[in-house]
């Protein structure tokens, strides 16, 4: 079927043509072909009106979607097999009655046999008790009538469950598994692999699953003995027990055997969402982090925050989004003069529309524009190209990005903002930069860092910086550096993510797809009429839409939290992702439909969970599968969006040379097409990696966007002194850009040199005073010593005297 993620339905390939097979720039589509290609990318793109989508950002989804997401269309047969084996053991323990008839510690009771009979030799006898005890964290939904009750009685399982050590049983039991070396060896051999071959595997993984997601959710009606268990779960998924890595460490050590190919029978979408949940649970989501950078900025004796930016952006409204208009720089090649000459009505319109930018236009700030040209529509084929030429990601080296090119121009209208939502803020450096330029005007000679001596400078300039100082932020990361420099000067590889999300992005073809990442969705037998490609179609398709929302709702946890932790913790592995390529795959993934993304219907309601357990399913037609549910957006593919361009927000702020691959990748239209999705914070973030741009982007494409710059000016924070809608930063040197991250990497390797090596000097390392810990500890000695030992001993121990009464005296 159709993938309905691709841009736009029934389009071409958006390679430039309609025949696929790249189209370059000697070789041009029929003149017919091309009139289709513009008819479809302006019905597809241009001519979409999108509501304002009410949607609100958050750490996760409701709790109900979140235990959907878990499951697969495919697995729905094996909830009838779970409850199957829970009855068939329960009868044999409990006569007469249900499970949820029993008093608590006649549930206690059955519960600490079912983790009993889970310790037999026999893996088949093992996968049923297994399965009884999924029944279980399900929520017995056998015994219920509403989708409410086996929410409820899921959660009320799974403290059952982890207060009798069912955590500690399942986790022995994953061990056993990701050590199965005849399982990774048969899927290793096997030519297609389904989702029998992780049978065991998706049995574990979900009750852990349950137990993190259900124990994890607080509620006010919480009874106090849950208050603790929950508490003390963190703290045993936080830290390692009985000498063993932390549960995160080992699911990072499952996605990085999957993405080597040792393992490929792992169900690789279970695995992240788990790993998500995980590090949301054990490090806090984003409201704890909010509070723990209040906290941090306390004890640093920095002034408290003037606004919560999540909070501020809730209140923001979307702007109406523009129609696809061509962005300078969108294009190879400029239109030939013949072309130009043949538009000077539009030229005029041109110069028209700019001398009545300063009037005051009260319409929405995207209104619709000049249709696309058929050079515009070439250019967009062109754009893609180059991504895909560069991104046959994560396989290469780094990136070597191709060179700006020119474009022809288009001019929008101006609306002026009623008022601005941030407070401006401004940096240390921009005070000693502005300082900088004023001493070398006024009186001939600058002072360094002094931005407190004033003396000799006009009172203009007096009460320019009093007013900069004003709005002055230090950041807790400014904080950070500091120290380390006046010092004198966690490795963890996040690599592998990047390839599960090249494989799951909409936008990647057959050729770019390394690893397998339908191991856990494909039946054993596939497809043979219509009805079930549609259904498989549609699981496959959200599949890949929860496996890009967990990979990008994890990096932007652990980034944030490692900037919070130590500024130079999050430059390390923000490094990492550059180096491997992140930029240019975001902006592969955005270089589609997003608006068809966000709304795709890929979801069917009665096959979900709670709901295809507490009743009969109906019996599927076309019309059902293609009718979706009822919600005007999609909230993971809206939430992967979101995530994602934060990402590249946190990789590219304040880092002018990871900038330039944004301008070099052409990012401008493919960021401005995304602003069709009304939805404020989305736009906003896209604004603010546009915002970064402009000064690399040339006055003409400044003039020719003044209502994507009026939009910048009007929804992004400003910063006092920054120039940036005219691109005179001293910033903006481009030979600066290596020495730039040269700088970077050195002081990252200083700091991990200094806080996680072992000292290299002796004389400065610390002295072991403890007789046992000296001891104890393990010497390297020389290949040949044991052949000389008896002799070293006699020389050095037995023939040295020794008066232990001074030696007593001394003491």
């Amino acid at each position: 079927m159709e993938d309905p993620v691709a841009p736009g339905a029934g389009s071409p390939p958006a390679n430039g043509n309609g025949n696929g097979n790249g189209g370059g720039k000697g070789k041009q589509a029929p003149p017919k072909g091309r009139e289709v290609f513009r008819s479809q990318r302006r019905e597809s793109e241009g001519s979409v009106d999108c509501p304002t989508l009410e949607f609100e950002y958050g750490d996760a989804d409701g709790h109900a979607a979140e235990l959907s997401e878990l499951y697969s269309y495919t697995e729905n047969l094996e909830f009838t097999t779970n409850r199957r084996c829970f009855e068939e053991d329960f009868k044999t323990q409990v006569q007469g009655k249900e499970w949820l008839e029993l008093e608590e510690d006649a549930q206690k009771a059955y519960v600490m046999g079912l983790l009993d009979r889970l310790e037999v030799v026999s893996r088949e006898r093992r996968l049923k008790v297994a399965r009884a005890v999924l029944y279980l964290a399900q929520g017995t939904f056998g015994e219920c009538d509403s989708e409410v009750d086996v929410l409820h009685w899921s959660r009320y399982n799974c403290f059952l469950l982890y207060q009798m050590g069912t955590f500690s049983a399942f986790l022995e039991l994953l061990h056993m598994e990701i050590d199965n070396s005849q399982a990774c060896s048969s899927a290793v051999r096997k030519p297609a692999i389904s989702i029998a071959d992780s049978t065991e595997l998706r049995v574990l993984l979900s009750v852990l699953y349950l137990l993190v997601e259900n124990i994890r959710l607080e509620r006010e009606t919480d009874s106090c003995g849950w208050r603790t268990a929950r508490e003390t779960f963190r703290t045993e998924l936080s830290f390692s027990m009985h000498n063993e890595e932390p549960f995160a460490l080992l699911l990072f050590s499952m996605v990085t055997k999957f993405c080597s190919g040792l393992a490929p029978h792992f169900p690789i979408k279970k695995v992240l969402l788990l790993l998500w949940k995980v590090v949301m649970f054990t490090l806090g989501g984003f409201e704890h982090l909010q509070a723990l950078k209040v906290q941090k900025r306390a004890e640093l004796g920095l002034p408290p925050l003037a606004e919560d930016s999540i909070q501020v952006v809730k209140s923001m409204r979307a702007a109406s989004p523009p129609s696809y208009t061509l962005d300078l720089g969108e294009s190879q090649l400029a239109p030939p003069p013949s072309k130009l000459r043949g538009r000077r009505g539009s030229r005029r319109q041109l110069l028209t529309k700019q001398d009545s930018l300063d009037i005051y236009n009260e319409r929405d700030l995207f209104k619709t524009e000049e249709p696309a040209t058929e050079e515009e529509e070439e250019s967009a084929g062109d754009g893609e190209r180059t991504l895909d030429g560069e991104l046959d990601l994560l396989e290469q080296d780094p990136l070597v990005p191709p060179p700006l090119s020119q474009a022809t121009l288009s001019a929008e209208r101006v609306a002026f903002p009623k008022g601005l939502p941030w407070a401006p803020k401004v940096r240390q450096k921009d005070i000693e930069h502005f300082l900088e330029l004023s001493r070398n005007k006024f009186i001939g000679f600058t002072l360094g860092q002094d931005t407190d001596t004033l003396v000799g400078l006009p009172r203009p300039i007096h009460e320019s910086v009093k007013t900069l100082k004003q709005h002055k932020y230090v950041s807790i990361a400014d904080v950070q550096i500091k120290n380390e420099e006046e010092l004198e000067k966690c490795p963890m590889s996040l690599i592998a993510l990047l390839k599960i999300l090249l494989a799951a992005a909409p936008t990647s073809k057959a050729k770019t797809d390394s690893i397998n990442i339908l191991a856990d969705v494909l039946p054993e037998e596939m497809p043979v009429t219509v009805l079930q490609s549609m259904k498989l179609g549609i699981d496959v398709n959200r599949h890949k839409e929860i496996i890009v929302k967990s990979i990008s709702a994890l990096l932007l946890l652990l980034l944030k939290h490692f900037k919070l932790n130590h500024i130079y913790q999050f430059e390390y592995v923000s490094q990492h992702l550059v180096f491997a390529n992140c930029i240019p795959l975001i902006l592969k993934f955005f270089n589609q439909n997003i608006l068809s993304y966000i709304t795709a219907k890929n979801s069917i309601s009665v096959l979900d969970y709670p709901c295809c357990t507490i009743q009969d399913l109906p019996e599927l037609t076309t019309e059902s599968l293609e009718a979706g549910d009822n919600n005007q957006f999609c909230w993971r593919n809206l939430f992967s969006c979101i995530n994602l361009l934060r990402l590249l927000n946190k990789l590219t702020k304040w880092k002018h040379s990871r900038t330039m691959m944004l301008v070099v990748f052409k990012s401008a239209p493919i960021l401005k097409r995304a602003l069709k999705v009304k939805q404020a914070m989305l736009q906003l973030y896209v604004l603010k990696l546009l915002k970064i741009q402009t000064k690399y982007l040339g006055r003409q494409w400044r003039k020719s966007n003044m209502k994507t710059m009026s939009a910048i000016y009007q929804k992004v924070r400003h910063r006092m002194n920054d120039d940036w809608a005219y691109g005179n930063d001293i910033d903006a040197r481009p030979w600066d850009f290596q020495a730039e991250e040269c700088t970077l990497r050195a002081n990252i390797e200083a700091f991990n040199s200094r806080r996680y090596d072992r000292p290299q000097d002796s004389e400065f390392s610390p002295v072991d005073n403890c007789l046992q810990s000296v001891l104890g500890q393990r010497l390297d000695l020389p290949e040949d010593f044991h052949c000389s030992y008896e002799i070293w001993l006699e020389r050095e121990v037995f023939s040295q005297p020794i008066c232990w009464e001074e030696l007593l005296q001394n003491h």
